[in-house]
């Protein structure tokens, strides 16, 4: 029976860790914490990687709030400019 190779290794995932690469890493982690659920630093490791793509989640929306905020401004100045008219 052909033994299951894992996707990488722990010094693969701690290196696209380090360069930020954390969907990778925590896909790694988590193919390892498959084949052994009990190794707490591969939880820790983990959980850390899934912290920061979370916080890069929150960060990516960040930019797309304001951009709705100058459009909800836009249209509002749009249609009190068009009231105005609409009174000329």
């Amino acid at each position: 029976m052909p033994q299951h190779e894992p996707r990488g290794t722990v010094t693969l995932a701690r290196l696209y860790a380090q360069q930020g690469h954390w969907d990778q890493a925590a896909d790694i982690y988590r193919t390892l914490l498959q084949e052994d659920p009990g190794r707490e630093d591969l939880q820790q490791a983990l959980a850390e990687a899934e912290t920061h793509r979370s916080q890069r989640a929150i960060d990516g929306l960040a930019p797309l709030f304001r951009e709705w905020i100058e459009l909800l401004f836009r249209h509002d100045r749009l249609r009190r400019l068009r009231r105005l008219k609409g009174r000329l």
